[in-house]
C-alpha cells in the first residue's frame, strides 16, 4: 500500500482508548483464503462499504467484503456518531455558482435522504444504537458567528420557516451552557453509537448472504478478461465488478486513479467519565442534543444516554507518537475552555481518527475513470455515518447499471487532483493557520 501518512497513523496508536470499543463486541470475521468468485468485491468494511452490500446483496448479487483490519477498526468504527446534513465544505451559494441551482437542490436533498436513510436501516434490521437528539444544533462561538446566525434565522424566518434560534441568555434554560453567545438548531438528524450501527449493518449483510472478511486487505487489483482479479495477502477473488470504499484509509495505488485525489486529516475525541445531575446543573448542560460550534476548525459535543460527554475536534496535522500525546492535550484544554465547570471530570476515553477531505470539497461517488466495472466512495469531509452510507447506496445501484432512487447529484461525480501529488500534506498547515485566523 502507498499511504501518505507515516505508518502509525494506520496502527494501533491512534485508535488505542476508544470508547466504543467497550459498549459492544466486535465479530469475528474469517480471512479472506483461495481462490473465490462473486459479483461483486467491496474494498472496506466500513459504513460506505456495508451499506453497498447490503443493498447489493438484497438485489440478489453474490457480493465479498474485504476488510483490510478487524471490523470497526477505521473511522466508521471511532468517529462521533452524528448522523445530521452535511458530507460537503462548500456553502449552498459556493455550491450554486460552481455547479448550478437544480445541482445543488439536488444534493441538498441527498443530505436529508442520507439521514432518512439510515434512519430507515436502523428500523428495518433492528438495530438498537443508542439514538438520541433531535435534529443538531450549532452554537455560535463569537459574536462575529452570532451576528451571522441571526441573519441566517431572519431569512429563514422571511421564508417562511420558524427558525429555532436562542440567544445567549436562553442557552442554560435550554441546557446548552456553555461559553457561547446563541444557538441555531437544524431539525434533521440524530445522534448514535457508530459501532453499534455499523456492527447491526454487519449482521444485516451477513444474513443477505454477503461474505465478510477480516485482516485480508486488498493487495493488488488487476483487470481479469471482462473483469478484475483482487488479491489478498492469502487469496484472490475473481469478480466482475469492485467498489472502493476505503475512504481516509484509503491507498495511492488502490487503485492509481486516487493518487492525490483525497486528503485524510486527523479528528480526535474523547469521553468523559458519566456525569451526576449536579454536575450537569451545575455547567447548565443537561440537552440530549449533539451540538457542534460554529468554528472551522470546530469542536463537535454530546451528552449522551448513559451521560456520558463526548467531546471532539478537528485540527490534528501530524501522525506519530508525541503528536498524538499534543493532540489529546489540546483537545483536553479546549474541552475545560468551553465547558468550565466541568475541569475536574475525568476523560477516561481520548482517540483519533482519519477524516477524508476532497479538492472539490463534496464527496465522490461514482465510476472510476478508464476502469468499466470499477466505482468509489469517499471523502465525506467528517460525515461519514449519513453520506457514507449513502454513498454505499448508490454505488449499490450505480453497480447495477441504473439511475440510483435516491437523489444522486452530479457534485458528487467530479473529483479532482490535489497539487504537489503524495506531498500534498505540505498544503495543510497553511490552510490550518488561515482557518484558525479565521475562528
Amino acid at each position: 500500500m502507498q499511504r501518505i501518512y507515516s505508518d502509525y497513523a494506520y496502527g494501533p496508536g491512534p485508535r488505542s482508548n476508544c470508547w466504543w470499543d467497550e459498549t459492544i463486541e466486535a465479530p469475528i470475521w474469517p480471512q479472506q483464503a483461495g481462490d473465490a468468485q462473486a459479483d461483486v468485491a467491496v474494498i472496506g468494511g466500513g459504513f460506505t462499504g456495508l451499506s453497498a452490500a447490503l443493498h447489493l446483496a438484497e438485489a440478489g448479487a453474490e457480493v465479498t467484503v474485504l476488510e483490510a483490519e478487524t471490523p470497526g477498526w477505521g473511522a466508521s468504527g471511532r468517529n462521533g456518531g452524528f448522523c445530521c446534513l452535511g458530507g460537503s465544505k462548500l456553502s449552498s451559494a459556493a455550491m450554486r455558482r460552481k455547479f448550478g441551482t437544480a445541482a445543488t437542490e439536488t444534493y441538498e436533498a441527498g443530505e436529508e435522504a442520507a439521514v432518512n436513510l439510515v434512519a430507515g436501516l436502523l428500523e428495518k434490521h433492528g438495530i438498537d444504537a443508542d439514538t438520541h437528539s433531535k435534529g443538531e444544533t450549532r452554537l455560535a462561538h463569537s459574536p462575529r458567528a452570532l451576528r451571522r446566525m441571526q441573519a441566517e434565522a431572519e431569512a429563514l424566518a422571511a421564508g417562511g420557516e420558524e427558525p429555532d434560534f436562542l440567544s445567549k441568555s436562553q442557552l442554560a434554560e435550554a441546557g446548552l451552557n456553555g461559553n457561547f453567545h446563541g444557538a441555531l438548531t437544524t431539525p434533521v438528524g440524530f445522534a448514535l453509537n457508530p459501532r453499534k450501527y455499523l456492527f447491526g449493518l454487519a449482521k444485516a449483510t451477513l444474513a443477505a448472504g454477503v461474505k465478510l472478511f477480516q485482516n485480508s486487505p486488498a493487495t493488488q487489483i488487476t483487470r481479469n478478461g471482462s473483469g478484475f482479479a483482487v488479491q489478498t495477502p492469502k487469496g484472490m477473488i475473481r469478480c466482475s465488478q469492485v467498489l472502493i470504499a476505503t475512504n481516509g484509509y484509503s491507498s495511492e495505488d488502490l487503485p492509481g486513479w486516487l493518487a492525490a485525489r483525497y486528503m485524510p486529516t486527523q479528528s480526535t475525541a474523547m469521553v468523559t467519565r458519566p456525569l451526576s445531575e449536579a454536575e450537569l446543573q451545575e455547567q447548565g448542560w443537561f440537552s440530549d442534543q449533539m451540538a457542534y460550534d460554529s468554528r472551522n476548525l470546530l469542536h463537535y459535543f454530546r451528552l449522551m444516554p448513559d451521560r456520558r460527554f463526548l467531546f471532539g475536534m478537528r485540527g490534528g496535522l501530524l501522525s506519530s507518537p508525541s503528536a498524538e500525546e499534543g493532540i489529546r492535550i489540546k483537545l483536553r484544554r479546549d474541552f475545560e475552555a468551553l465547558f468550565p465547570r466541568w475541569r475536574h471530570v475525568q476523560s477516561t476515553h481520548i482517540w483519533s481518527g482519519m477524516v477524508c477531505l476532497s479538492r472539490n470539497l463534496t464527496p465522490y461517488a461514482g465510476p472510476v475513470p478508464g476502469q468499466p466495472g470499477m466505482l468509489a466512495g469517499l471523502c465525506y469531509h467528517g460525515n461519514g455515518v449519513a453520506m457514507g452510507s449513502y454513498s454505499g447506496r448508490l454505488l449499490a445501484d450505480l453497480a447495477q447499471g441504473r439511475q440510483p432512487e435516491l437523489p444522486y447529484s452530479q457534485v458528487m461525480q467530479k473529483m479532482d487532483k490535489f497539487p504537489l501529488g503524495r506531498w500534498r500534506r505540505a498544503l495543510m498547515p497553511p490552510a490550518y493557520a488561515l482557518l484558525g485566523l479565521m475562528d
